[in-house]
């Protein structure tokens, strides 16, 4: 499945660099925009990411000037979690604990290579499970009560 991948327009060098370099590796991306110099509402993108990956396996990615706008709507999204990385240990933390799905990176206060090591991380560290499904499955507690968190023991 190819990543949904997506920025505002403060996030859309980041967003192109990490694409190509992404790309180059082997990666697919699906980018929901956007695409040109306009000024665009960032909530716009993060839900069309998020429309992409909840009830999957699948990761998405966000790009804005710092990340938190992204992460603050795409966490409105029941069975999303995403998290704002700074670094490739904060990315593996995210995964391995928290189950994240959704990485988001600011164009503002994140260089090019640091994002691209968070990212690479991201997309390979596992979901430890064990003690931390019980935790994730509080994050959403109206799925929890269903059942269905979307805690996977797996990536």
């Amino acid at each position: 499945m190819p990543i949904p991948i997506a920025s505002d327009l403060a996030g859309l060098p980041l967003k192109q660099a990490l694409k190509a370099a992404l790309e180059a590796e082997g990666l697919v991306f699906d980018d929901l925009g956007t695409h040109g110099p306009e000024s665009v509402d960032y909530p716009d993108f993060a839900h069309a990411v998020c429309d992409r990956v909840a009830g999957s396996d699948g990761f998405g990615i966000l790009v804005c000037g710092t990340g938190i706008g992204m992460a603050i709507a795409a966490n409105r999204h029941p069975g999303i979690r995403a998290a704002v990385l700074h670094n490739a240990t904060e990315a593996r933390l995210t995964r391995a604990h928290n189950n994240a799905n959704i990485a988001c990176l600011g164009a503002r206060t994140t260089g090019i290579e640091v994002a691209l090591d968070a990212i690479r991380v991201f997309l390979t560290a596992p979901f430890e499970g064990g003690r931390h499904v019980g935790r994730v499955q509080k994050l959403n507690p109206a799925l929890a009560k269903q059942g269905a968190a979307g805690a996977k023991t797996t990536p």
